[in-house]
């Protein structure tokens, strides 16, 4: 029989105290002076009134030993009001059934964002993790979905950013979208400098971001990120950029961080850069390229690194790798190519180089001489002088499953050209 009044809903249940007290602990001491409740005739148990179908869900649970839902959120209430009432063969019921259920993207971020007892955490751990890694695999195209991750909580969006597999144009996006959500989200200042500063700037792969990219940030003065924070975080990136060998025993000592250094699926690829300016305009730029990444480009696709700039010229430069088909041969080949956008003619020295195992060295594999105009490209189409097949199943080239490039620009003659 149930009473209720405005406040505090009550249940008086007419059952049998010796069931319930063989299905429970929590039962066990309310029927046996272990409670205050003890000493009552009929003891009343109160509970909120959001908690009502799953109690009586719970009870007929311990009478029958079965469940009559399987819809998600009642089954997460009924898990809770077990785990309340400790009725432990019940968690693991719900738990279960949990578990077997299709996911969808309602049911993950229910499971999610659903408030969970530090008892109830090895129980759901499960069900969390299935939870996430579905949210990421189903939106691991960032372009396509980055509209509807606007709508997401914060803990779908934490699921789906913690991702390597993310696919995404740069790590920049990441970041401006970062910004973006929590000023919707979140309209008070604190609330949102403080969900940036502890829950999602962890995310960013600070090593991954454009130079420019970093330098923005740097120079930003609003408030609505910790910038002492923000500073040593992008010191400890580039630190481990300029020092990696050094800073390899900080980084392994530092699990939550150390993760953070992976690289994403990255339309544009990121490079390293060594610069000159004397005694003429000098880039170096490295390009690392996985087997997968390789695999991916076949049979006729392209990928696109960071654009970086030579000193003193006005304009954007990427270095592509290619695969190409030759039309007589029909053989395909890996290439790489110079994509060039400026205001003025720019004349280069350009050699193409690549790691080998043998050598442990860098070896030039092309080199040209090249003027080019305001928007260019100059390419190699084969770079190695062996098909494809042979290519990708090269181990003297991919040194632990890695392809390293090496593309070197010296400025030889400049038109308008501004040291």
């Amino acid at each position: 029989m149930k009473e209720s009044d405005q406040t505090h809903p009550t249940i008086k249940s007419f059952l049998s105290k010796g069931l319930l007290a063989s299905r429970s602990p929590f039962f066990l001491k309310l029927f046996s002076n272990g409670m205050k409740e003890s000493d009552q005739t009929h003891p009343i148990i109160r509970i909120a009134d959001s908690e009502e179908n799953a109690f009586m869900e719970l009870l007929r649970y311990m009478y029958s030993g079965k469940l009559t839902t399987t819809e998600p959120s009642l089954l997460l209430d009924i898990l809770m009001a077990a785990d309340k009432f400790e009725v432990l063969s019940c968690v693991g019921h719900c738990s279960q059934l949990l578990t077997s259920l299709p996911m969808t993207t309602e049911s993950a971020l229910l499971y999610l964002d659903h408030p969970c007892s530090t008892s109830l955490l090895a129980e759901v751990e499960g069900v969390i993790c299935a939870a996430k890694e579905f949210l990421a695999n189903k939106y691991n195209d960032f372009a396509k979905f980055q509209h509807e991750l606007m709508n997401f909580p914060l803990a779908g969006i934490e699921a789906i950013l913690s991702s390597t597999d993310l696919q995404v144009i740069r790590e920049d996006c990441i970041y401006a979208f970062m910004l973006t959500w929590a000023r919707e989200r979140y309209p008070e200042l604190e609330e949102r400098r403080e969900i940036l500063s502890s829950r999602l700037l962890p995310l960013v792969r600070f090593s991954h971001m454009t130079c420019t990219k970093l330098q923005e940030i740097l120079a930003c003065s609003d408030d609505d990120i910790d910038h002492e924070k923000v500073t040593k975080r992008i010191a400890e990136v580039l630190l481990q950029k300029a020092y990696p060998k050094q800073m390899e025993g900080a980084l392994a000592a530092d699990a939550t961080t150390c993760w953070q250094f992976t690289e994403r699926e990255y339309k544009y690829k990121p490079v390293k850069l060594v610069t000159f300016d004397r005694p003429c305009p000098q880039v170096i730029a490295y390009l690392d390229l996985t087997r997968e990444d390789c695999s991916r480009l076949f049979p006729s696709g392209h990928a696109c690194s960071h654009d970086f700039r030579l000193a003193g010229w006005k304009g954007s430069i990427y270095l592509s790798p290619v695969c190409t088909m030759n039309e007589q041969s029909k053989l395909s080949t890996f290439g790489l190519q110079l994509i060039g956008f400026g205001s003025t003619d720019l004349t280069v020295d350009i050699e193409f180089a690549a790691r080998t195992r043998s050598s442990g060295k860098f070896v030039s594999k092309y080199s040209c001489k090249h003027t080019f105009t305001s928007a260019w490209l100059k390419k190699c189409d084969d770079l190695f002088g062996v098909p494809w097949s042979a290519f990708i199943a090269d181990d003297n080239l991919f040194i632990d499953g890695v392809l390293h490039l090496r593309a070197d620009l010296a400025a030889v003659q400049q038109t308008e050209f501004h040291a």
